[in-house]
């Protein structure tokens, strides 16, 4: 016997089996082991974030002993010391906050801002999408990293600009991406029964077109966080960023590269490598949500 498919509320379908579309998604996520590599990488550096400061409490300000300079990895100091002494693998696992709670932040905000103009500008069109996405064209005609290193640079340097320039550079993604769903929705059945039976546009908006929007815009957030990281660090590493003493993967990079031909390995492999991971996991689960969040894979 066929196993029927009923529609329940806003187009969400759930299998005769009783598996939703979440759980269906969330079983071709953990299937890929690419998938699931990302996630476990991405899960170890957000928990490294949020537990680090609560269970190490740490003054970069007095972190500093001459008498340790530049020593090679130990039992003491697993990944050494650096020009001042400096604990390397305590100052890796505070600046993964610094580091990644800065490309969360600012992909927060240029997912809102970004996702709303996209919205408004797809779905009332005409003057409202020009101008909208006339100004997007306008930001997308400078290459990312340059324009937020000139922003940062114009503006003065530090996190709270970082954040802004990051954010700033990020919004025209969210903002077409936004605006292409909506494009794509607003002329399908469930949307034209909606308006047909008196629903505002409001309520038509926010009801009907954003909630199946949100599946590639999840997408991109992940691989999104991925760039931020990269940008923070490109910021840190030229002195735009986070301010010494403050540990911060780019900055020390900055700090440790003059060391790369005097044999102190050590004090530049492990800030790379924490970048190097921390996006290879947010781009492997990216492209994991990406095919886990296709509906026309039809697996599961």
């Amino acid at each position: 016997m066929a196993i029927s498919q009923a529609p329940v509320g806003r187009g969400v379908m759930v299998t005769g089996r009783g598996r939703s579309p979440a759980a269906a998604a969330w079983r071709r996520l953990v299937a890929s082991p690419a998938a699931r590599a990302g996630l476990v990488m991405a899960v170890a550096f957000v928990l490294i974030a949020l537990v680090t400061p609560a269970v190490h409490v740490y003054d970069a300000r007095t972190d500093a002993d001459l008498t340790l300079r530049l020593k090679p990895p130990t039992a003491a100091h697993p990944f050494g010391t650096d020009s001042l002494g400096r604990d390397i693998l305590v100052r890796v696992l505070h600046a993964t906050r610094v580091s990644l709670g800065l490309a969360v932040s600012a992909v927060a905000v240029a997912t809102v801002i970004g996702s709303a103009l996209g919205f408004l500008a797809g779905y009332f069109r005409r003057q409202v999408d020009l101008v909208v996405m006339f100004c997007m064209d306008i930001v997308l005609a400078f290459p990312a990293t340059l324009l937020a290193i000139a922003i940062v640079a114009m503006i003065g340097p530090g996190l709270r600009n970082s954040l802004f320039a990051i954010s700033l550079v990020s919004i025209p993604a969210y903002a077409r991406l936004s605006r292409g769903a909506v494009l794509a929705l607003r002329e399908q059945e469930f949307v034209l029964a909606a308006q047909g039976l008196g629903c505002s546009g409001q309520r038509v908006l926010l009801g009907h077109i954003v909630p199946n929007s949100l599946p590639p815009l999840i997408v991109q957030t992940t691989l999104s966080i991925a760039f931020a990281i990269l940008e923070a660090a490109a910021l840190g590493f030229l002195g735009l960023g986070a301010q010494p003493p403050t540990p911060e993967w780019g900055a020390m990079l900055a700090d440790s590269y003059k060391y790369f031909t005097s044999g102190a390995w050590w004090v530049f492999c492990f800030p790379g490598v924490a970048i190097m991971l921390s996006v290879l996991g947010f781009n492997l689960l990216g492209d994991g949500l990406r095919d886990a969040l296709d509906p026309r894979l039809g697996r599961g």
